[in-house]
């Protein structure tokens, strides 16, 4: 059998005018991700901060998937990270102020530093197309959701 393609760590960066504040209040909002992320169709969220658990319904095209994780890190106005159970995969919003914190530079990140699961290997493979069909769907993905992220924190 052919080794599997290691999923690699991925980025992306969007600077945001308005606090930390602002841009916290609607990125630890889990179960508003839908409005912003293109995969998201809808979060349930039980308990909050650190350790609240959420079920995820993500659905690209014709596929629908559910997902489940646990957020890690809760830091007001700086980090918010979740672990996604089935493909162990950690995502991460880091707030960091510019301008003397009248503006904000948002990184969001997907961490598969220590694998995917056996799983997930399978179904991007055979229903995304590969490794790399996903993973530049999933780039330009995060890319969307931190413009829409944007685009809503800036209009209010």
């Amino acid at each position: 059998m052919a080794d599997k393609p290691a999923p690699n760590n991925l980025q992306a960066e969007i600077e945001v005018d308005a606090p930390p504040a602002a841009v916290w209040a609607l990125v630890s909002d889990l179960p508003a991700m839908a409005r912003w992320s293109p995969q998201t169709f809808r979060t349930f969220l039980r308990g909050s901060g650190k350790g609240a658990k959420m079920i995820n319904i993500n659905k690209a095209g014709w596929r629908i998937w559910p997902t489940t994780s646990m957020v890690k890190d809760f830091e007001p106005d700086k980090r918010l990270m979740f672990k996604v159970r089935e493909n162990k995969a950690r995502w991460s919003y880091d707030l960091e102020p510019l301008d003397g914190g009248t503006r904000t530079r948002i990184v969001e990140t997907r961490d598969v530093a220590d694998g995917t699961s056996s799983i997930s290997h399978f179904l991007v493979d055979k229903f995304f197309g590969g490794n790399t069909n996903f993973e530049t769907v999933l780039k330009a993905d995060m890319h969307r959701t931190l413009q829409r992220i944007k685009a809503e924190v800036e209009a209010s």
